[in-house]
């Protein structure tokens, strides 16, 4: 039987029909044989153990207990009645509860027969109760053939309602079994096989849907998951591999003038270990023949500029231009001051392009840009634009990389013969587990210290109570001569939601601070851009105290000077979100705090979110936090490329599967880039299958 029989429509499986077919197709994403096939119950119900009566926990849990009905009564209630039963074992008694069925049900059952009942185990009144139990006398259930693991699908409210129920998906998954009989293909090598203990893939497929026992069904489910994982990782380190075999960059050999004359005379600081760990990665990197693809990750405030500086200059002293691209004008600015004060008493120039600079100013620039005269520009997506031509672009730094578009990243690619070297910064702590699958494909460096003499920034929880405790707080601030942020999630107010909103605030602190002592900024999505960065510009200056915004300050404003960042119904922003507004202040030598406020009633996961804020100023910390909280879809807006579109696996609970995976992906590739030995055979197959079908992985003979 060939791979084509799998996508074979799941209307033609006995037991389906088109009415079925429909509704699965648009209810659980099952079109085809394959997709039933890759339908992996999200739990199981074990039916391996009993249970005694004196044995039960108040867990509310599914239980299975031997024992015999002694007496049945009919209780009359409001509505209706109910059939209680009094049901024993030697160590206790409990009762069966019965709202409908009731006269077929008492017809039926025996007294002081012994019965296996199964289902959820609640505490009521001070006794155990069980309602609309499964039921079995004991005899018949030691005769048959039982499935006593049983699985349970993933399933719809609309599902259900139509009759397909949990056994109605495992009796087709049963008729699929039975058409394909054990012809399932193997799919990894025998080395792999024997090496991690892994169970051939028939018996994994079938253990996955009808366990044997709760070993087989954990064996089951590492291998594969193992093999998900694998094969994710196979294909994002070849990538990485092809293309730095087929990309060719522009070697730089020379660590020259302008690089060491910055490193011994011009540097602000001394460089922390983790700078000159990636510095020392990129240029291994730039000394190599390929082209840098590299992810530079480091917390607000850990000192990427310098690391992009020092890169651009290991540029020039070759011979070649660098750009920097940011998301926003404000930001873009800003890395213009910035690195213009750092190299300033140099010969190196360096100009600023975005949308605001004027016409009659941007022909130096494209000309300067084309003789070679310029060796820095910094922009925005004017850099993009077909009229920005370079002599020799060597380097093209991207700043906040989640913000541009795969298009508007490879139009920088084209603006030279060779691609540029590409050096993506983020300000998002990634979480490891999450890069390793989005970003496997690139190569990563982590900033994770924070320059000597920062000051870890002091967060607290305050509910609105406080309030008035919290306004002393920022007038005692302002009279030290500081700056104050103050952020709301919503601009207007919505009658679903009861939370802070921005204009309500806005006014109740002009009412508390008011003129001419406090002048105040407001800074919304809805303004007009040249009013927000006038707004903007103000508070920069020092010519406000207090700035009320929304998230639009979260990318980008360094302002030293602002050292209390207030953010209001905080249980309304995500972890990463709080993580990145607390980075706008603690940027000077003073000593910042992050006051997170809130309403009393928070849900758990709130709760958590503002616990971990406050004890952790960590970004990776809570990047992963973050991910066990939102899950991997969230996180990155977009699952990228299918790549998360995970059929089995979790790459939070399932961490350690994912790096044995990638190291086992790693070790092969290292010893057989191509896959071309006969024992690699099989996995050079699949992996042509995969990039074929996109990620189906399940294969049969």
């Amino acid at each position: 039987m060939n791979n084509s029989f799998l996508q074979t429509p799941i209307v033609y499986l006995k037991g389906v029909g088109p009415n079925r077919a429909e509704i699965l197709a648009s209810e659980i994403g099952v079109s085809t044989y394959q997709d039933l096939l890759n339908l992996f119950p999200n739990r199981y119900i074990d039916k391996t153990q009993y249970y005694k009566i004196g044995q039960l926990q108040r867990s509310n849990a599914d239980v299975q207990v031997i024992g015999k009905i002694v007496h049945i009564k009919t209780l009359e209630q409001k509505k209706g009645s109910r059939l209680v039963a009094r049901f024993i074992d030697e160590t206790g008694e409990m009762e069966l509860v019965w709202f409908r069925g009731q006269k077929w049900i008492r017809e039926n059952l025996k007294l002081n027969i012994p019965y296996v009942i199964f289902g959820k185990c609640n505490w009521y009144n001070g006794t155990f109760s069980m309602a609309h139990p499964e039921m079995e006398p004991l005899k018949e259930h030691q005769q048959g053939t039982k499935v006593y693991i049983q699985p349970v699908y993933p399933s719809s409210e609309k599902l259900s309602n139509k009759g397909i129920t949990n056994k109605v998906v495992s009796k087709l998954m049963q008729q699929l079994f039975m058409e394909i009989g054990g012809r399932f293909s193997e799919s990894l090598s025998n080395k792999l096989l024997d090496e991690l203990k892994l169970l051939p893939k028939p018996e994994a497929m079938f253990n996955i849907h009808f366990p044997k026992s709760q070993e087989l069904l954990a064996k089951a489910q590492f291998r594969l998951k193992f093999e998900e994982l694998f094969y994710i990782q196979l294909q994002l380190i070849g990538k990485n591999v092809s293309r730095k075999k087929k990309i060719k960059g522009f070697p730089f050999h020379e660590v020259g003038e302008y690089f060491n004359d910055f490193y011994t005379n011009k540097l602000p600081f001394e460089l922390t270990g983790a700078q000159k760990r990636v510095i020392k990665e990129i240029r291994a990197d730039l000394g190599s023949n390929a082209q840098m693809n590299r992810l530079l990750q480091g917390d607000v405030g850990s000192g990427k500029t310098i690391v992009a500086v020092m890169t651009m200059l290991l540029a020039i002293d070759n011979g070649f231009q660098a750009c920097l691209m940011a998301p926003t004008e404000i930001l873009a600015n800003q890395h213009f001051q910035g690195i213009s004060d750092l190299l300033k008493g140099t010969e190196i120039t360096c100009s600023l392009l975005t949308g605001s600079v004027k016409k009659s100013a941007r022909k130096p620039i494209h000309e300067q840009l084309e003789n070679g005269e310029l060796n820095i520009l910094i922009g925005t997506h004017a850099l993009l634009e077909d009229k920005v031509r370079y002599k020799n672009l060597g380097m093209a730094i991207i700043d906040e990389q989640h913000r541009f578009g795969v298009a508007q990243r490879s139009k920088l690619w084209h603006k030279n013969e060779f691609p540029p070297h590409i050096l993506v910064m983020t300000a998002t702590p990634i979480p490891r587990t999450l890069a390793m699958s989005l970003y496997g494909d690139l190569d990563i460096s982590v900033i994770d210290e924070l320059p000597p003499g920062r000051k870890p920034i002091k967060t607290v929880h305050r509910y609105d109570g406080n309030r008035l405790k919290v306004f002393r707080f920022i007038r005692d601030e302002i009279d030290k001569g500081r700056q104050v942020y103050v952020v709301y999630p919503l601009i207007q107010e919505s009658e679903a939601m009861d939370y802070k909103d921005l204009m309500d605030g806005y006014e109740s602190i002009v009412r508390d601070f008011p003129q001419p002592k406090y002048q105040i900024s407001i800074v919304h999505g809805q303004m007009k851009p040249a009013d927000k960065d006038y707004e903007m510009e103000r508070f920069v200056k020092g010519e406000t105290q207090i700035m009320v915004a929304t998230t639009v300050i979260e990318v980008g404003v360094n302002v030293p000077n602002a050292s209390v960042m207030i953010i209001e119904s905080a249980e309304r922003f995500g972890l990463s979100q709080l993580h990145q507004l607390r980075g706008r202040v603690g940027r000077g030598a003073d000593q910042s705090y992050c006051i997170l406020m809130t309403g009393h009633k928070l849900s758990n996961d709130s709760k958590t979110r503002l616990e971990t804020m406050v004890a952790t100023n960590d970004g990776f910390e809570i990047a992963e936090v973050d991910l066990k909280l939102r899950g991997p879809g969230d996180i990155m807006g977009t699952q990228q490329s299918g790549l998360l579109n995970l059929k089995i696996a979790d790459i939070v609970k399932d961490n350690d599967i994912l790096k044995t995976a990638r190291y086992h992906a790693l070790q092969l590739l290292k010893e057989d880039p191509t896959l071309s030995k006969p024992e690699n055979l099989i996995i050079r197959h699949m992996y042509a299958q995969l990039v074929k079908h996109k990620n189906i992985w399940t294969y049969i003979s």
